[in-house]
């Protein structure tokens, strides 16, 4: 029972650590997955008198990905029936051309700014519509959700700082005779702190077993999805790969940092 006590303060702390930080990993996606789904329905219209090569409008920044002509046609079928066929031919010849640019990212205000001043120098654009009271307003709100993120991360760390030095003065506390006395007999330093590194170990990959576990069932029932299904956006809450070898390499990690840290001092202390 003693045992099973010491190991579970160690376990605990590391299981927070690592699960906290695969919320953090899933919020940064989703707030990746929103700001690429911005992107996507985001777009600069412009206005041209005179028809032009959309090769020439991508051309004018790094920044547009690709530009599409806005058919008229629509627009002009649902007038056919209320005006006369010479008055449609010539509204064909007077109507301007529209087209759609989409961008490689979703841009800063100052970025859409920078872009405006570039398109007014074509001289055949008459004019540019960037939407840029609504999108002032999302790129504020995506600013302030990174925001969030950050000092959630900040949390995260300090909670981490703050768990880690509490189990190593609980470990020096508990291994410190046994390895002064090992030391009074000329046991070499590994010999002296294998037992450390032998339970960090274990603690580590325990920890990881249950963090691993409570993600997946909490993946399997969909946990979250329905919010995020509800604005549209798909998330990856758990690569069963790639996030547990994250997991189990983190835990390990800080747990053969934590045992390594206790041998140093130790060391310090003789």
């Amino acid at each position: 029972m003693k045992s099973v006590k010491n190991h579970l303060s160690l376990i605990i702390a590391l299981f927070t650590i690592v699960f906290t930080m695969q919320i953090y990993i899933v919020v940064d996606r989703t707030v990746k997955a929103y700001e690429y789904d911005l992107n996507e329905n985001y777009s600069i219209v412009v206005v041209t008198q005179k028809k032009v090569d959309t090769d020439t409008l991508v051309a004018m920044s790094p920044k547009i990905k690709s530009a599409d002509e806005i058919s008229t046609k629509e627009v002009i079928s649902n007038l056919q029936s209320q005006m006369k066929q010479r008055h449609i031919d010539l509204l064909k010849l007077s109507l301007p051309h529209f087209y759609s640019l989409h961008l490689t990212h979703y841009p800063a205000p100052h970025e859409v700014k920078e872009l405006r001043k570039r398109l007014e120098k074509n001289s055949h654009i008459t004019r540019i519509e960037d939407f840029a009271q609504s999108h002032d307003t999302l790129y504020k709100l995506l600013l302030l959700f990174k925001s969030v993120i950050v000092l959630f991360a900040i949390a995260i760390f300090a909670v981490t700082s703050l768990l880690i030095i509490k189990e190593m003065r609980i470990w020096q506390f508990q291994h410190n005779e046994r390895m002064s006395i090992m030391a009074m007999f000329g046991a070499p330093v590994w010999m002296r702190s294998a037992v450390l590194f032998r339970v960090s170990i274990v603690d580590a990959v325990i920890a990881s077993v249950l963090a691993i576990g409570t993600i997946t069932y909490a993946d399997f029932m969909k946990v979250g999805n329905e919010q995020l299904q509800s604005i549209g956006i798909e998330v990856l809450l758990f690569d069963p790969i790639n996030d547990s070898l994250l997991i189990v390499g983190v835990a390990l990690s800080l747990s053969i940092i934590l045992a390594t840290l206790i041998v140093i001092g130790h060391k310090e202390e003789v």
